[in-house]
């Protein structure tokens, strides 16, 4: 716990030091954190159809309990599921964050990080957050650009690598449609051709439609997902803020998941109040969209669980006036009981914090029996948490219906040392064309691929 000593008058005064006030105010902040509230629940009750919300637990110095970035000792691997095995699929990649397997094999990774956001880094929580943002690896500078990783030989390990496209500004979520590969950038779905085998696009990306961006760009990632016959997209657009701190203007058309015209570039919100919907897959009994979404922060260790849940057209999640249905958010002025009232609960709480990014469907899997019919969530781990939540690649699994029927099963772990620091943290994740799952590591730098024995 820091102690505080009455200071010199003049000690925060001196104009020559102009730093030295700001790093005792982010120093004071996170000491002050670290010793503040902690989880009163097991994290298991932040999971299930229907989780434990208890009231919040609103602290005047948010909990920050940050996993320090180191990456993978010599010799430290994850550990993977009873009935499987995990080997480097590739290492030295510049921070991967998100995964597409082509239909010849080939696997796309998105080597990215944050654009420039300047004003969201002002003031001393800015300053702070980017403290704790650097401590957690993720601010590295974004290679701008999507790799092609192909297995030649059939090893379970990459061996050709390529850059298949460069010169991107922050690249999210790929699909392929025909013969266009769509890319989305942190400000626009951009258009490429693509020819089966190719390792390297020359030719300049035609734009399809901006994006939500600008100076603040809160959450930066934007996925997207084709439809079945090839004539929509659909696009993860998050929230500009925690909870509209900043006001509703700038979270026009934010906090959503769009639908595309891949034809027009026209589009239309598809679902709204979602604060930061990230990974998308369909569900192949009943063909709906699902998605994970991360929940608000600065509500304490036990609240908001992130979630999975089915995507319907026109549904009103929440964000921000109310979590899980009518759960009123009362930090949001003025609020707006008109939506809270249309506000309907995600299906499936997967844990308080766990920031739940990468998701696939296992269509297409050649796992263990306990993973064929469900979801893979990858898991990037907590920082407004204590104990850590996430830091893991879970599975839930679903019944014949297309619902969630059982307990998540812990697919990948071992992401955190004894004395939590992170060796990595997945995000995307994917199955490759021999049904095994692959997880992007993007303090690891490296990509996993998990397999039968």
């Amino acid at each position: 716990m820091l102690t505080l000593r009455k200071a010199r008058p003049d000690v925060f005064a001196r104009p020559t030091r102009p730093y030295a006030f700001i790093f005792l105010i982010g120093a004071l902040a996170l000491s002050l954190a670290a010793c503040g509230e902690v989880a009163t629940l097991p994290a298991s009750s932040g999971f299930g159809p229907q989780p434990t919300l208890p009231p919040p637990n609103q602290t005047l110095i948010p909990t920050v309990n940050i996993a320090p970035a180191t990456g993978w000792p010599t010799g430290v691997i994850p550990l993977a599921a009873p009935g499987t095995r995990v080997v480097a699929f590739a290492r030295g990649l510049d921070h991967p964050r998100w995964l597409y397997v082509l239909p010849n094999g080939d696997v796309l990774v998105a080597e990215t990080n944050s654009p420039a956001k300047p004003d969201d880094a002002q003031g001393i929580k800015g300053w702070v957050m980017g403290l704790v943002m650097k401590r957690a690896g993720a601010a590295v500078p974004s290679a701008n650009r999507i790799t092609l990783l192909r297995d030649t030989d059939g090893d379970g390990v990459a061996d050709l690598r390529s850059v298949l496209l460069e010169g991107l500004n922050s690249p999210f979520g790929m699909a392929l449609v025909g013969n266009t590969l769509y890319v989305a950038n942190s400000d626009a779905v951009l258009a490429f051709p693509y020819s089966t085998g190719d390792t390297h696009i020359t030719k300049s990306g035609i734009k399809l439609l901006d994006l939500p961006a600008g100076p603040i760009n809160h959450h930066w990632t934007k996925n997207l997902i084709a439809s079945a016959d090839g004539s929509k997209l659909y696009v993860t657009v998050g929230s500009n803020s925690n909870v509209a701190e900043r006001g509703m203007e700038v979270e026009a058309e934010r906090a959503a998941i769009w639908e595309v015209d891949i034809n027009t570039g026209a589009h239309r919100i598809f679902a709204s109040g979602l604060r930061n919907p990230n990974g998308l897959a369909w569900e192949p009994h009943s063909g709906a969209l699902w998605t994970v979404a991360n929940e608000r922060d600065e509500l304490g260790s036990d609240l908001v669980p992130d979630y999975l849940t089915s995507v319907r057209d026109g549904a009103f999640y929440g964000w921000p006036y109310s979590y899980y249905g009518q759960h009123v958010d009362e930090r949001v002025v003025p609020q707006r009981p008109d939506l809270v009232a249309k506000a309907i609960a995600p299906d499936y709480a997967v844990g308080a914090h766990t920031a739940s990014l990468g998701l696939a469907s296992s269509v297409g899997a050649a796992l263990p029996p306990a993973f064929a019919n469900g979801m893979f969530i990858g898991q990037h781990g907590s920082w407004n948490r204590r104990p850590h939540s996430g830091y893991k690649v879970i599975f839930v699994p679903f019944d014949d219906s297309g619902r969630p029927a059982s307990t998540p099963i812990d697919v990948l772990t071992g992401f955190l040392s004894e004395d939590g620091n992170a060796y990595g943290r997945p995000v995307g994740v994917a199955i490759d064309n021999r049904g095994a799952l692959l997880v992007a590591d993007d303090v690891g730098n490296i990509i996993w691929r998990v397999s039968t024995y």
